[in-house]
């Protein structure tokens, strides 16, 4: 049984076993006691102060003349609004407040004394200590007081002395660059001229943290779009009151200072200056990162109306893209001819759909109609329970509520008229999707403003409508998805043309059985084993995004309007016959990018620009003639797959040899 307890003694039971198993009179058991627990207490100390007395910079003396060189660097005129570091942070005191090192470092001495004391006190008459409960009790105390405070320093030192060392020197670094940005020269003492302190040789330190060399501080402002307080009166009382007869180079040292927004430069200055000092900022940027003379190429001067740019198409303006510009055509559509610039770099692709608009023309033309004209929006609101969420679904599908819908939603407009609201319930969750007739606007905020409208007329009969988010994405805008596949999102078309079998054979190069295959294999087939959604073509996107940049539309909608099933058959007779059937193209004559000189007349070159003689004539014609180029471009690119010319065709057309010098 003794054995038996002896092995279920606790950690504490053994260690009260052994104290009292030690010989009070072996005076050299206790004193090798007090010799380890004092070398340890010693090499702590040692250890702590080694590693402690550089964080934060001072030297090894930790006196004054280390500290007041902190404040003067952290506190120096680098650090201002626009700089690395926030003008808040540089007022409270330097941006990062450091520990007193030189008092740390005497209550360490005071502390590691009394522990050492107390610790020989303890061994010199140890039985005496252990047999009295009140001594015992005094000295564990003490103990545990300083012990706590050792491990409580250790935590500094130990963790946060790479902190405070790394902080400083991304804090230099910052500011650094920033200057750098700005084309300012920096202080001696900081890039190791006379002025700078080098530490005591054999002085610990803790390296460097590797920094990127250019790394820039984030923008100090947003563009309009993303910041609302951006749209607030300018304040002009910190900006020099001579700041439009300033040189250039003046106004572009002031924004990279931070005194002048860039976004604001067209308000202060106007939209043609502004451009030119917004190329001297960027520039300079861009130099400090070895990419000087990276904007000389690019186009500025005021061929652009920049006044037409500003607050309509883009934001912070350093110039436009030139993107060339071809025109494929004739092509004959609906007993019309039709010539249809488009915008690419592809090398091949104009001469491509060239191709196909001559083939279609010697077919005796394309045949077109849009059989829907709607665009969509669909508000996501949601209600307090799925019972509610249900009861909404059906009141909007009562014929008599749609007509409050469709009058609340037409007092917004002058052109929408509100054709379909169709509600999808998932949960709490409803997703009103708007179609709206928009004229020859795209109609995107025709259709955003009348949900508004719609949404209060909702409220007041269901108080416990919650909207969620204006666009619930079941729209769906410039996204791929089964939606706009199936019932349509602006103009739905289709488009068709038979070519006789000797043009296939003489235009083509090919014949019209080896198109039809390859049409089946390819666009049927091929499309359905990837899954496809929309994309059972061959490249209806190319056509469609570079009539969009040539006439003004919103590029990124070429996700949709890109949607796209050809079809290809062989006719009694053996001609080909074949159509493009496109359900979601979003495309408008007026508003947007339409009013931009150059995307004007690309719109002239095709005859529809700015509202037609009925409202949304001329967006129908844009978007039947941007069906008939896809055909065009579809024709052709199956062709020369079916006779295995494509690659030889973009070596022809699509390839050029390098400038010297390039």
């Amino acid at each position: 049984m003794a054995s038996s307890s002896v092995a279920y003694m606790t950690v504490g039971q053994r260690l009260d076993s052994f104290i009292e198993s030690i010989d009070p009179s072996l005076s050299p058991t206790t004193k090798l006691y007090a010799c380890v627990v004092c070398a340890s207490v010693g090499f702590s100390f040692l250890l702590l102060n080694g590693r402690g007395s550089n964080v934060g910079g001072p030297d090894a003396s930790g006196g004054p003349k280390s500290a007041s060189k902190n404040e003067s660097s952290s506190s120096g005129p680098s650090r201002r609004s626009g700089g690395g570091v926030s003008a808040a942070s540089a007022s409270s005191g330097g941006g990062r407040r450091e520990p007193k090192w030189g008092v740390l470092k005497a209550l360490n001495v005071v502390a590691a004394l009394a522990f050492l004391i107390s610790v020989i006190r303890f061994a010199s008459d140890a039985s005496r200590h252990m047999s009295d409960s009140t001594s015992l009790l005094k000295f564990m105390s003490i103990w545990s007081a300083l012990l706590c405070y050792f491990f409580g320093f250790f935590g500094i030192s130990f963790v946060d002395a790479e902190g405070f060392s790394v902080a400083g020197e991304e804090t230099k670094t910052t500011e650094k660059t920033t200057k750098k940005a700005a084309g300012e020269e920096e202080d001696d003492d900081e890039d190791g001229g006379p002025g700078k302190k080098t530490a005591p040789a054999g002085s610990r330190s803790i390296p460097e943290k590797p920094q990127h060399a250019n790394l820039h501080p984030p923008a100090p402002s947003a563009p309009v779009c993303s910041d609302p307080t951006s749209r607030a009166p300018i304040t002009k009382k910190a900006l020099p009151p001579n700041l439009q007869g300033m040189p250039d180079n003046e106004i572009a040292a002031l924004v990279l200072s931070g005194v002048v927004k860039d976004h604001q430069l067209e308000k202060l200055l106007s939209p043609a200056r502004a451009v030119p000092v917004r190329r001297i900022v960027f520039e300079r940027k861009l130099s400090s990162l070895n990419r000087g003379g990276a904007l000389d190429e690019l186009p500025h001067e005021p061929s652009l109306d920049y006044g037409r740019v500003h607050g309509a198409n883009c934001e912070i303006v350093v110039g436009y893209v030139p993107l060339p510009c071809g025109v494929i055509g004739p092509l004959t559509l609906d007993g019309e001819t039709v010539y249809v610039p488009m915008a690419t770099t592809e090398g091949c692709l104009v001469a491509s759909a060239n191709r196909g608009c001559k083939a279609i023309s010697q077919g005796g033309g394309a045949r077109s109609a849009v059989i829907r004209d709607g665009i969509t929006r669909a508000p996501c609101v949601r209600m307090r329970s799925a019972m509610e969420a249900a009861e909404l679904k059906l009141w909007c599908e009562d014929p008599a509520n749609f007509a409050r819908l469709k009058s609340a939603f037409e007092s917004t407009t002058s052109f929408g008229k509100l054709l379909g609201a169709h509600p999808t319930v998932a949960g709490r969750n409803v997703y009103l999707r708007l179609r709206c007739f928009s004229g020859d606007a795209m109609g995107m905020n025709m259709v955003s403003k009348g949900s508004l409208a719609v949404i209060e007329l909702l409220r007041s009969t269901f108080p416990s409508l919650e909207l969620v988010a204006l666009s619930g994405n079941m729209c769906t805008d410039k996204k791929a998805a089964a939606t706009n596949w199936i019932e349509g999102r602006g103009k739905s078309v289709v488009v068709e043309a038979t070519i006789p079998k000797d043009v296939v054979r003489a235009t083509l190069k090919t014949t019209v059985p080896a198109m039809v295959n390859t049409n089946l294999q390819k666009n049927l087939v091929g499309s359905a084993m990837a899954g496809a959604l929309g994309g059972f073509n061959a490249h209806a996107a190319n056509i469609v995004t570079a009539i969009f940049l040539a006439t003004g539309q919103d590029p990124a909608q070429n996700v949709e309007s890109s949607n796209c099933i050809t079809l290809l058959e062989e006719t009694p007779t053996g001609d080909l016959w074949i159509s493009c059937t496109m359900p979601s193209v979003e495309v408008g004559t007026v508003g947007g990018g339409t009013g931009l000189p150059a995307q004007a007349s690309c719109l002239r070159a095709i005859g529809c620009k700015g509202g037609g003689a009925n409202p949304g004539d001329n967006a129908r014609k844009l978007a039947r003639v941007v069906a008939a180029s896809v055909l065009a471009g579809e024709l052709s690119l199956l062709a020369a797959l079916a006779a295995n010319t494509l690659v030889q065709a973009h070596m022809i057309h699509n390839r050029k040899k390098p400038t010297a010098g390039k």
